[in-house]
């Protein structure tokens, strides 16, 4: 069985491009139907397949009988509307235990864009449990996954790797508060109401903002956010007309077009006499049309231009890595040894079974005997050596058989399984 790993990430591939290839995890079970329907014709069967999709990274992991990284390519280039000499110029391919120590790393937390974070690992076990439900799991990439989570989990529990850990959400307040005197008289807005929003609202909060609020598409998931932390809620079309009343924006959406284009951010900025707006773009996709860069008076930031920021603390992190490394050594050669061993599970069950065989036939034997009132000693003997004699049947005749380097092979192999605890 083969594994393989292929992806783009924030180390390999901008911003604009991982969002074309951004996956929200309601559409993980269509899009996994869709790519393995898409291998048919071009390999043997359908691979097991896993997507794992967040603002950093789109990653997929397929198992199957062989390596089946072009049809993955073209599929994924596909899907993203690029050439696929495109993607493979910042994608990165990885096979068996590369792909296992990937998948490791990242569960764990050493190959985020924030080192030790621990939100990815929640993010795969979801993405992962996507993927169960399609029915695209199997054995293999299930150990791989199971396996993951068991090393995060010792990673974080026998190492500090997440002790001096930056969040994405903190890196905002940080710079936030490098261009407000005073977060306490700022007012707040975030866009979207998912995970990464309740976290940055979390630090926000904290700061004790003058007013926060939450637009939404869903007023019902808003109006709970904006309870927990005081604030009002809006939908997200009054959006072009409320903008200009906020001093620091935090956007993150599941949206594939930008939801903050340029004219509402310049009409705001109009409004407000030019006084200074911070903006923070999270989302892959992004939320906020680029050009908003460009205007004076509006600082925006998205999750690569966070990333100097995020890696404060990293020296201090460098002996927690080293530890995290070793547990991963250890898990990956774990894994492949299991992969190795799956090899030879037909062959196992085909022994099973022939072995299961002879056993029957000798006791059907042994039962007709004892039926017709034969001695029971004599009847235990014969079962005995009826089996003895199936089993070592094939090894005897290959000693009288063949050429001499046969016999040879066969004496080795008969010392070996049979006599070689007798030594």
């Amino acid at each position: 069985m083969a594994v393989w790993a292929l992806g783009i990430n924030h180390t390999t591939a901008p911003v604009d491009l991982r969002g074309r290839f951004a996956f929200a995890l309601d559409q993980v079970q269509p899009t996994l139907a869709a790519m393995r329907q898409s291998f048919l014709g071009q390999v043997s069967r359908q691979p097991e397949a896993a997507i794992l999709s967040t603002c950093n990274r789109t990653e997929i992991y397929c198992a199957g009988p062989q390596h089946d990284l072009d049809p993955t390519i073209e599929w994924l280039a596909r899907s993203g509307g690029v050439p696929a000499a495109t993607l493979k110029s910042h994608a990165y391919v990885l096979r068996d235990g590369q792909a296992a120590r990937h998948a490791f790393r990242v569960a764990s937390g050493l190959d985020s864009m924030v080192l030790g974070e621990a939100q990815i690992l929640g993010q795969m076990k979801d993405f992962v449990r996507a993927a169960d439900e399609a029915g695209a799991l199997g054995t293999t990439l299930n150990q791989l996954f199971q396996r993951s989570f068991a090393v995060a989990k010792e990673v974080r529990s026998a190492t500090e790797i997440g002790a001096h850990s930056i969040s994405m959400a903190a890196a905002a307040v940080r710079l936030a508060g490098q261009l407000f005197e005073d977060l306490r008289k700022t007012k707040v807005l975030f866009v979207g109401a998912g995970e990464m929003i309740e976290l940055a609202a979390t630090h926000f909060a904290a700061k004790e903002p003058a007013a926060i609020a939450i637009a939404n598409r869903t007023l019902e998931r808003g109006e709970k956010l904006a309870a927990r932390f005081g604030g009002q809620v809006m939908r997200l079309s009054d959006l072009p007309a409320r903008l200009h009343e906020f001093d620091i924006v935090v956007s993150s959406t599941a949206s594939t077009l930008p939801i903050i284009g340029l004219g509402a951010v310049e009409r705001a900025v109009k409004a407000r006499k030019h006084r200074p707006m911070f903006m923070v773009d999270l989302a892959v996709p992004r939320d906020i049309e680029p050009e908003v860069k460009q205007l004076e008076d509006v600082y925006l930031y998205t999750v690569d231009d966070l990333a100097h920021v995020v890696q404060a603390g990293h020296a201090h992190r460098q002996a927690a890595v080293a530890q995290a490394e070793a547990i991963i050594d250890a898990g990956v050669q774990s894994f492949m040894h299991w992969l190795d061993q799956r090899h030879a599970v037909p062959l196992i069950q085909q022994l099973q079974a022939q072995t299961d065989e002879w056993r029957a036939a000798e006791l059907a034997r042994a039962r007709k005997l004892l039926a017709r009132g034969e001695d029971p000693e004599a009847v235990m003997e014969a079962l005995s050596r009826g089996l003895t004699q199936k089993m070592l049947h094939g090894a005897l005749a290959e000693l009288h058989a063949g050429d001499a380097a046969a016999r040879e092979r066969a004496t080795d192999a008969i010392e070996h399984f049979f006599l070689r605890k007798s030594r």
